[in-house]
């Protein structure tokens, strides 16, 4: 997901308009959550400063939904950091490899949207993985792209999760009159960010979000269950990465090296 904020560029002092994975404009007040929940929401190793509640469940890290069934341990949900502030994916991931997913968009997009997700799936395509994508027009898909008018102030979109039994997580959606853009490659660029969520990657700088957000340090949350350094990635943060928990306004991402590294040594 992607969120609009204003904070200082990487390396050059220069302000940005960035869409990351939730707005930092001001949003409606949120509704209270149980201290049950939390604690749930902490057992999965994830942090509580940006918790709320949506149709469905709880949505951490801007993004991502968590279910009742994950909260109650119905899915055997676990994460696993891999690098310092490089790349991280969760234990859950897709099985039965090589597999072909199918992706759907609905009919409510316009073609920009289209070639968006023809180009994501390229993209990931042309990485040589064991994981590739085919977008359908009829039948039901693995991963359905949906629409929606408003999914809480200033949110562009959100993944359905991560894996669970084996399956990608159940798509993702967007909000066109947030992301308000006819830029294709930077639709895309979102579009592949949530598709690597709903296959087991969480964002790059999750250990602190003000990488590529800006404001306060903020974690994520992780859990005790590893931390693996995927080879030939470096230590240190990656400012181009396709997963990065915010994004620019209008910029284009393709994968770096570092982030088909991150890739191909998963799938």
């Amino acid at each position: 997901m992607l969120k609009f904020s204003a904070l200082l560029a990487i390396g050059a002092s220069a302000a940005l308009s960035l869409a990351g994975c939730q707005n930092k404009q001001e949003a409606a007040q949120p509704a209270a959550i149980s201290q049950e929940v939390k604690a749930q929401v902490k057992a999965l190793g994830f942090g509580t400063s940006d918790l709320r509640a949506v149709e469905g469940g709880y949505v951490v890290e801007g993004d991502m939904l968590l279910t009742s069934d994950m909260l109650n341990g119905k899915s055997d949900y676990k994460m696993l950091r891999v690098g310092s502030d490089e790349q991280y994916r969760t234990t859950n991931l897709v099985t039965g490899l090589p597999r072909v997913l199918t992706v759907s968009i609905s009919s409510q997009f316009n073609s920009t949207y289209v070639s968006a997700i023809d180009e994501a799936i390229r993209r990931y395509n042309a990485a040589g993985l064991q994981l590739t994508f085919r977008r359908i027009t009829s039948g039901t898909a693995d991963l359905p792209v949906k629409y929606s008018s408003n999914l809480g102030s200033g949110v562009l979109g959100q993944s359905g999760g991560f894996p669970s039994g084996g399956n990608p997580a159940p798509g993702f959606t967007l909000v066109p009159n947030v992301i308000n853009s006819s830029n294709i490659n930077y639709i895309a660029t979102i579009m592949a960010h949530e598709m690597g969520h709903c296959i087991g990657f969480r964002h790059t700088d999750y250990m602190n979000r003000a990488y590529s957000c800006g404001g306060s340090a903020s974690n994520e949350g992780a859990s005790t269950v590893g931390a693996i350094l995927i080879p030939g990635t470096p230590s240190s943060p990656d400012p181009n990465s396709w997963m990065l928990a915010c994004v620019g306004n209008g910029v284009n991402r393709p994968f770096n090296t570092n982030d088909l590294t991150a890739l191909n040594y998963i799938y």
